[in-house]
């Protein structure tokens, strides 16, 4: 695995980070990984694809999901990070649990993505600062089982910008380093379509942080009323939202379909530097 895994985005270009669920309730590939061997190989075609990291979960945060046991989180995600130790990819491991991000990063994870912010678990943000690793911290209303019953703002947008700036400030009390701090909207998590929407339009306002920004829109249900399409024809509509948020700010992209996003992220860069190319 590459060095320094818990700092790097791309200083050139979009950082893709591929998703690798090894969960049988994910709502866009459930049970596809059901096996070590088949999220290696996933994990493989992916970095050719060009994935700058892997994001490993082993618990579904899709809309109305239950929660799995720590047990059974652990025993889905470890195997699968030991057989990814040797390749040239950054890993992030997806939990709220402090003892799954402990022992995920013993096992080469270089970033915990926290859906809750590190509201789930008390600890968490003592073992991300123990490990001098990244964070990602997520903005979500409710949980997965609940996020979506009547989501309601002042501002969405505002909102989630106050939610942000009490949550970084949590984080550097707990004595994570502020440079490591990503920041992730929630699109999906806990917003109707016109919510996820005003995100997207309003995404350069998150730059006020100065942190990185990390977006994840891939396949979701948005797009599907949107374009009023099934859950395996959205991928014109994925691009549409990922082009949107690398021209608003979007440093990480967080997606499925890593060949096709990685293509959308190269011509959005080049965009956004067109001296690279006179």
């Amino acid at each position: 695995m590459p060095s320094g895994s818990q700092q790097i985005v791309q200083p050139h270009g979009t950082t893709i980070m591929g998703i690798l669920n090894v969960t049988p309730d994910s709502f866009f590939d459930g049970g596809a990984l059901s096996t070590t061997a088949h999220a290696r190989a996933q994990a493989e075609q992916m970095i050719v694809d060009g994935a700058h990291w892997l994001d490993v979960g082993g618990e579904s945060s899709r809309p109305g999901a239950d929660p799995v046991s720590q047990d059974e989180e652990l025993k889905r995600v470890l195997p699968v990070l030991e057989t990814l130790q040797d390749l040239e990819v950054h890993i992030s491991i997806d939990t709220y649990r402090a003892e799954t991000a402990r022992q995920a990063l013993m096992a080469g994870a270089g970033l915990v993505n926290d859906i809750t912010a590190l509201r789930g678990d008390p600890a968490m943000a003592e073992v991300i600062a123990e490990a001098g690793c990244g964070c990602c911290l997520m903005h979500m209303r409710g949980n997965p089982k609940t996020m979506q019953d009547a989501p309601a703002y002042d501002d969405v947008v505002d909102d989630i910008c106050a939610f942000f700036e009490e949550r970084i400030e949590v984080a550097k009390k707990a004595g994570m380093a502020d440079d490591k701090i990503w920041l992730d909207p929630g699109f999906g998590f806990g917003k109707t379509v016109e919510h996820n929407l005003q995100i997207l339009n309003r995404l350069e306002e998150f730059q006020q942080f100065k942190k990185p920004i990390l977006l994840g829109t891939s396949n979701k249900s948005t797009i599907g009323t949107v374009l009023n399409c099934e859950l395996d024809d959205r991928l014109e509509g994925t691009a549409a939202t990922i082009a949107t948020g690398i021209l608003k700010g979007a440093q990480i992209v967080r997606v499925h379909d890593v060949k096709a996003m990685a293509r959308v992220a190269s011509m959005c860069d080049a965009i956004l530097h067109p001296g690279r190319y006179s």
